[in-house]
């Protein structure tokens, strides 16, 4: 049990793939813009993580001990169909959402974080609990990181900042200075 804790916040705080590996930076300054749909896109991403895990621990136990050569491939074409069923869902059930999600949305295939979970999940040995939590964990991990984003690219939207560093430039600013903060999880489960 101390293990899927340790898992949980570490992929959530210390090791997180935004702040810590810098994955998934595209939808992190493309989707942070608006609180709610940073949440949303981080939910869906969340989605996507939880059932990668499930399939890449079942390629892994029963199909990949034949052909790990297909690891990479076998990967992709999971989160690209999961990505498909999650964009057809949300076509459904919340036009507006997937107005607002955009291009962000399918990109969700291309995401580097996620495919950085199903490969460091594979290489970390994680069975399958370990694959859900860790899942749940770096899910988490996004999601914070664009709410915290979002949150603040609002939040700056109000202030009076200089026209010279608005936009692009403060946003560059608060993903370094939130880099920096994470880093200091670091320290959390140092044994």
């Amino acid at each position: 049990m101390d293990d899927l804790i340790w898992i949980f916040i570490s992929s959530l705080l210390v090791n997180n793939f935004v702040f810590s590996y810098f994955l998934g930076l595209c939808p992190f300054f493309g989707v942070s813009g608006r609180l709610e749909t940073a949440f949303r896109l981080g939910l869906a991403s969340m989605f996507v993580m939880l059932i990668t895990a499930i399939c890449t621990w079942f390629l892994n136990t029963y199909i990949l001990i034949y052909a790990p050569y297909l690891r990479l491939i076998s990967f992709i074409v999971v989160i690209a169909s999961t990505v498909q069923f999650v964009e057809m869902v949300i076509k459904k059930f919340s036009p507006v959402l997937f107005k607002a999600l955009g291009i962000y949305l399918p990109l969700i295939t291309t995401n580097c974080a996620i495919l950085g979970f199903a490969i460091f999940s594979t290489n970390r040995g994680y069975g399958f609990w370990e694959g859900i939590v860790f899942a749940l964990g770096a899910g988490g991990g996004f999601t914070l990181a664009l709410v915290l984003m979002a949150g603040l690219r609002e939040e700056n939207e109000l202030s009076g900042i200089p026209q010279v560093v608005r936009g692009t430039a403060m946003s560059m600013i608060i993903a370094g200075i939130l880099s920096l903060a994470f880093m200091g999880f670091s320290g959390l489960f140092s044994s």
